[in-house]
């Protein structure tokens, strides 16, 4: 099956869940900002942006799902070469290995399989990597498909192409795997001080009942509490702006 990595069809399951996540949202910032029924009924169509939200990230962690198993991919391929199989050999070779690591559903399962019906149309395995690259966009896998071509125009070493293609790769993502496992305290930092504002707001109306009513039920309130709720916004967008960092 040929993947649109840039596409992504949420599951019933995900649907209920992401819009009850983003109701939930609904809910509480009408509580804590504004405990009004017709605010509420306003701030319900931002379930929708928050459905598409998720499924940005979706599709963001079914590339770099792609990524990490393209490593194994192509060095389960330069096994294969190394054993003398052919590269159209190598990719039914491949494909065992990858079925003994991973699930059927998983993206390099899929797009192995295709790849292999797309040989058996006498489609060129430089243009199937090449069409995989350009449809996931993925830096490691466009890089490999264009070495690739051009070892095989040019009657190069493929197996020493693979080695050091593979390398490269391995050390890439060890590199992002270190930078993740540096900056994980920050996340959690910025979760935590996502959190805070929030907490606070409940705890003053829990220990204080009636100390922030004057924020509530009129026009005052609500613009003050809507400039409030844009600024933690802003803050939270910088702070995971900050710790998002592409290898």
């Amino acid at each position: 099956m040929k993947i649109d990595y840039y596409q992504y069809r949420l599951t019933i399951k995900e649907l209920i869940r992401f819009w009850s996540e983003g109701l939930g949202i609904c809910i509480v910032v009408n509580f804590l900002c504004y405990r009004l029924l017709w605010v509420f009924v306003i701030t319900v169509p931002f379930t929708i942006f928050y459905l598409k939200l998720k499924k940005q990230t979706l599709i963001q962690k079914r590339r770099e799902r792609l990524r990490g198993q393209f490593k194994d991919a192509i060095h389960a391929l330069r096994i294969s070469i190394s054993a003398g199989y052919s590269m159209e050999n190598a990719i039914g070779a491949c494909l065992k290995d990858l079925r003994s690591i991973y699930d059927q559903q998983e993206p390099i399962i899929q797009e192995f399989l295709y790849i292999q019906k797309q040989m058996s149309f006498s489609v060129s395995i430089e243009a199937l990597f090449m069409d995989l690259g350009n449809r996931s966009q993925l830096e490691d896998i466009q890089n490999f498909a264009e070495i690739y071509a051009m070892a095989s125009k040019s009657g190069g070493n493929l197996n020493a192409i693979l080695g050091k293609t593979t390398k490269m790769i391995e050390e890439k993502i060890e590199t992002g795997k270190e930078i993740t496992a540096s900056i994980a305290a920050k996340r959690v930092e910025q979760t935590i001080m996502s959190i805070v504002p929030c907490g606070i707001i409940l705890y003053v109306q829990l220990t204080s009942p009636g100390f922030m009513d004057v924020l509530y039920g009129n026009m005052v309130g609500i613009v003050v509490m809507t400039g409030c709720l844009i600024l933690y916004l802003l803050a939270f967008w910088l702070g995971k702006t900050m710790i998002e960092i592409e290898v």
